[in-house]
């Protein structure tokens, strides 16, 4: 037996450790909500200021074969709920969910979450109403760009926090996570130069809309520096696992991710042709790094998705090197409209929304506590419509805009119809899913 002034053993009780399961369940639960809260408000962004506005505009350019009749307030009203309300409303609560050791920390982490949440939804939604309809434009794009500077400042503090925890166990940073962090960097780099511009523009503009220079330097920092990183960074996290490649090439990736970090310094300070080089050539080391088209080492893990999904997501990097060959055919053009859009639609549809398509299927039914997906019929036929529609677009857009056929000023439209239904197919898809009961038991 133990005596009384002995000390006592450090090993938790069963009783402890069945005190402790209630609690963890409760925590794993408020992080699901968290999660598909931006899960739905990236879905309801995605359809309703971004799919929508776009191919309102794409209908008013085709209409008119001129590629500046639509409004450029619109376009750039689509764009940013898009890229932030949508893709970034899904990157923050899938950070928030994934940062290491979270589920150890105290409610105050959980409420920080929340307030990130509340803040980055409002303050999308503002820049929205500025862009849209120019009402008190000069109080609204301020506020929304310090309401999103907050919310990512809140993300960074939760993030920091959590890495740190993971350091202290492990003693080194994956390269993955480098390029997670990395493009985490750029998002704060993203929302700081767009507060900067706001405020410029507040003081000194007349209207609401960047200048065209100013909006391609944020768009290549918040698309090559801030989205693809992530997306580089969580492909060599999952899909070895998933696609069952071949180990990656970590030094390789590692130097294709600081060679397009490269490329976006040059673009911001000016010199695009350059920069657009070394994004180019950022992406093809990237690629070979992943080893995504070599040949499987075990065969891919597509239980409960469609099993073209390894497919897609090789077919997302396939856009990637189209959307850096554009940029780079674009800057030799001196910028030409018809080509450097096209990139942009390369990038931001082919791979972006693929990616999203092909990958959100398979980890948010998990992450979210669901059975599965509600269909996997429905993600092919998103994936498709998207494909088809992307293809289309990149290839009209060139032909029309460059003056090269008029016919491809009727087919704009086209590409328009068939990405409205990938978009609406995927957004049902992630709803049906969510609406499901979750597996995790009921707290009484």
């Amino acid at each position: 037996m133990q005596d009384a002034h002995s000390p006592k053993s450090s090993t938790p009780s069963c009783a402890d450790r069945m005190s402790t399961v209630p609690a963890a369940f409760a925590r794993e639960q408020v992080l699901i909500h968290l999660l598909m809260a931006f899960i739905a408000t990236g879905l309801i962004f995605m359809l309703l200021p971004g799919t929508l506005v776009g191919v309102w505009n794409l209908f008013t350019i085709s209409s008119e074969h001129a590629a500046d009749s639509a409004s450029l307030a619109w376009v750039q009203a689509h764009g940013h709920a898009q890229l932030f309300g949508w893709i970034g409303s899904f990157i923050l609560g899938i950070g928030f969910y994934s940062t290491p050791n979270v589920r150890r920390v105290s409610t105050f982490g959980f409420r920080q979450g929340w307030l990130c949440w509340g803040l980055w939804t409002a303050g999308v939604a503002l820049r929205w109403i500025a862009d849209m309809y120019s009402w008190q434009w000069r109080v609204l794009l301020p506020v929304s760009s310090l309401m999103e500077l907050l919310a990512v400042t809140l993300f960074l503090i939760q993030s920091a926090r959590g890495h740190k925890l993971a350091l202290i166990v492990k003693r080194k940073i994956e390269p993955w996570a480098v390029l997670v962090l990395g493009g985490t960097a750029g998002l704060a780099l993203t929302v700081g130069f767009n507060v900067g511009e706001c405020l410029y523009l507040t003081a000194a503009a007349s209207t609401p809309v960047f200048p065209r220079d100013v909006a391609s330097r944020l768009l290549v920092l918040a698309t090559w520096g801030f989205v693809v990183p992530i997306v580089w960074g969580f492909t060599a996290h999952w899909m070895l696992v998933f696609l069952g490649l071949r180990p990656t090439n970590q030094a390789l990736l590692l130097s294709g991710f600081w060679t397009c970090v490269g490329g976006v310094a040059f673009s911001l300070a000016g010199w695009f042709l350059p920069g657009a080089t070394l994004i180019l050539l950022g992406s093809f080391l990237a690629v070979v790094a992943l080893r995504l088209f070599e040949p499987a080492e075990k065969p891919a893990k597509t239980a409960g998705v469609h099993p073209s999904f390894p497919a897609f997501v090789r077919l997302a990097y396939g856009w990637l090197i189209v959307a850096a060959f554009l940029s780079l055919w674009a800057a030799m053009a001196h910028g030409a409209a018809g080509i450097a859009g096209a990139g942009r639609h390369a990038l931001t549809v082919g791979f972006f929304s693929t990616m999203v398509f092909s990958v959100a299927p398979r980890i948010l039914p998990a992450f979210m506590s669901r059975k599965q997906l509600f269909s996997s019929k429905l993600m092919l036929v998103s994936l498709s419509a998207l494909t088809a529609g992307c293809l289309v677009r990149v290839v009209s857009q060139i032909v029309a805009y460059q003056g090269y056929a008029d016919w491809a000023w009727t087919v704009l439209p086209a590409s328009a119809t068939l990405e409205l239904l990938a978009f609406l197919a995927f957004g049902i898809n992630m709803l049906g899913t969510m609406l499901q009961p979750p597996m995790l038991p009921r707290l009484q």
